[in-house]
């Protein structure tokens, strides 16, 4: 079988196994995964592949599928049974109305976990036509941080998350003051001055608080003194079964005393309320239909059921989903902003770190975020998300649409000897990508130097190889010189010589690429990258996918996404 053949019937596989619509891209990465041995000439596979592609895409779909039948199709890619597609259905929504939050705490800006609680929520939006608020929970003085009431806005846009409304909690302390009364009024909660660990023992033996018995006019006035008191001195339970098999949900603490000074509000507030109270009071008033949340929060939903029914208030749906963890990557806000203050990490968009801007920094798309959420759904078995498949997911969105330039990593100069008269002074047009011609094409203008990867040419001067200079001349290393050895790709392919990219000495611009462990890679990369702006996607030729993350007049600096 030769191999323009093989191309053609994977090409007509693709095109009938995804809607008669085949991408070049796919195609490629099937026959370079299935026949290693075409990886030696990717140019001719890249050729080919995008003529081919043209030719399957301008069949009608029963030509395809007949086209597909005469050759026999490709056992190993006929199409598996297909996992059904979407989120799971939402349940007991009333009235066909669905609203949803999403409630990051302002400890820093928003990582990968919290995407997926907001990708969630806004897919679910999207799907019922609902409504999503956004809460910041800020109740605690001591886990907030100034800059993430910049930071998670920011990040929630580069996601694409619209709320319909958004709110402070920080902004509605008297509103959790007018409930935390109700509560005491109706029996639901009472202020308890007994002391943390005694209160421990009973609660753990199951017994009863002196406290638990005040009467609403002595709870009334513990709470009227609250203000005045010291931190730890009494704090408002909700009551809830003593003897509950859980011993955290046994009457939990609603309001609070913290002297620590609130990093947006200062030192106007000393009683705060605890998440459960304010999460509740909140989610009920805002009139929040369905809670998704990690099912580490399973006992909070429990807690928080008993305020609902001291309150006679309609108890949302609550949907628990598994732990999200990534390979290799650093999700803890507290341990990551620890490392930047050591100088362990250089930022937030550290690319070792898992935060959105990282992430984003990095060129990943968030198209790929939402089709990796989607697909983990709500189901509550742990999930973790793997680099390989972020990447995979990715290559599929930036194959299609970035330019092709060549980047000398560790560059090597070398001056080629012996060159034909007709070989000294050549221009080199090469395709801006290979399957869509309407790009145009760079030019390489080449005087008799160049610029080639460090690696390939140590390799070449400890193996005796020869090198071909795509789409320029073949050479031959040692320790002395580089020499001509001829023009025709044929006889590098004879000679099994590497085919390499290079750049011309004379215009080549500086580069550096940081890597994903946040090393860095410095080199040239050819003149006609000059045009390329911030957040531009390139593809650098047998090195990998980058974004563009700084231009100078003199140098160009990308952030490695992947091969």
């Amino acid at each position: 079988m030769d191999i323009e053949e093989t191309i053609y019937k994977y090409a007509l596989t693709n095109a009938v196994e995804h809607g008669n619509n085949c991408q070049t891209g796919s195609v490629i990465g099937m026959v370079m995964s299935k026949h290693p041995e075409m990886r030696k000439d990717p140019k001719t596979v890249s050729q080919l592949a995008g003529k081919l592609v043209a030719k399957v895409n301008s069949l009608s779909p029963e030509e395809q599928v007949n086209e597909l039948n005469q050759l026999g199709g490709i056992e190993e890619h006929k199409r598996a049974p297909e996992k059904p597609k979407g989120l799971p259905e939402l349940e007991n929504i009333k009235d066909s109305k669905v609203k949803l939050r999403f409630a990051p705490n302002p400890s820093g800006p928003l990582h990968i976990g919290h995407a997926r609680a907001a990708i969630l929520n806004m897919l679910y939006k999207k799907k019922y036509d609902g409504k999503l608020v956004l809460r910041i929970e800020d109740t605690d003085p001591k886990r907030v941080e100034s800059d993430a009431y910049t930071s998670i806005p920011e990040d929630l846009e580069w996601l694409d998350i619209q709320a319909d409304e958004t709110y402070i909690q920080s902004d509605r302390l008297d509103v959790y003051y007018e409930y935390a009364v109700k509560a005491i009024e109706c029996g639901a909660a009472y202020m308890c001055t007994c002391d943390g660990g005694d209160f421990k023992k009973l609660k753990d033996n199951k017994e009863a608080c002196p406290c638990r018995s005040h009467s609403v006019e002595e709870n009334l006035e513990l709470w009227n003194r609250f203000p005045e008191m010291s931190e730890g001195e009494a704090v408002l339970r909700v009551k809830t079964d003593i003897e509950h098999k859980n011993p955290a949900i046994r009457d939990w603490v609603a309001m609070r005393i913290v002297t620590q000074e609130h990093p947006r509000i200062g030192d106007k507030y000393r009683i705060y309320p605890m998440m459960n109270f304010s999460v509740t009071v909140d989610d009920h008033l805002m009139g929040i239909t369905h809670v998704l949340r990690g099912k580490d929060h399973l006992a909070n939903s429990e807690k928080q059921s008993y305020l609902y029914k001291h309150f006679n208030w309609q108890i949302p749906e609550f949907i628990h989903y598994g732990r999200l963890k990534m390979d290799d990557v650093e999700l803890s806000t507290s341990k990551a902003r620890e490392g930047i203050n050591d100088g362990t990490y250089t930022g937030w968009d550290d690319p070792r770190l898992g935060t959105i801007r990282a992430i984003a920094r990095r060129g990943i798309k968030k198209e790929v975020l939402y089709e990796l959420i989607e697909e983990i759904g709500t189901k509550q078995a742990d999930a973790t998300i793997s680099w390989k498949k972020i990447y995979g997911l990715n290559r599929n969105i930036v194959e299609e649409e970035t330019n092709r330039y060549f980047f000398i990593p560790k560059a090597v100069r070398v001056d080629i000897e012996n060159l034909p008269e007709d070989s000294q002074n050549m221009t080199v047009k090469r395709e801006l990508h290979y399957n869509q011609p309407e790009k145009g094409y760079r030019t390489l203008k080449f005087t008799g130097s160049a610029y080639i990867p460090e690696d390939d040419y140590n390799k070449a001067l400890n193996n005796a190889k020869e090198l071909r200079l795509m789409d320029l001349v073949n050479i031959n290393v040692d320790e002395d010189a580089c020499t001509y050895t001829g023009s025709l790709l044929e006889e590098a392919q004879k000679n099994h010589a590497t085919i390499i990219q290079w750049c011309p000495t004379s215009d080549a611009i500086k580069s550096t690429v940081v890597m994903p462990d946040n090393t860095k890679v410095e080199g040239y990369i050819e003149s006609d990258a000059n045009n390329l702006k911030v957040d531009d996607m390139v593809q650098l030729e047998r090195f990998g996918f980058a974004r563009v993350d700084n231009v100078k007049d003199d140098e160009i600096t990308f952030y490695y996404t992947h091969n």
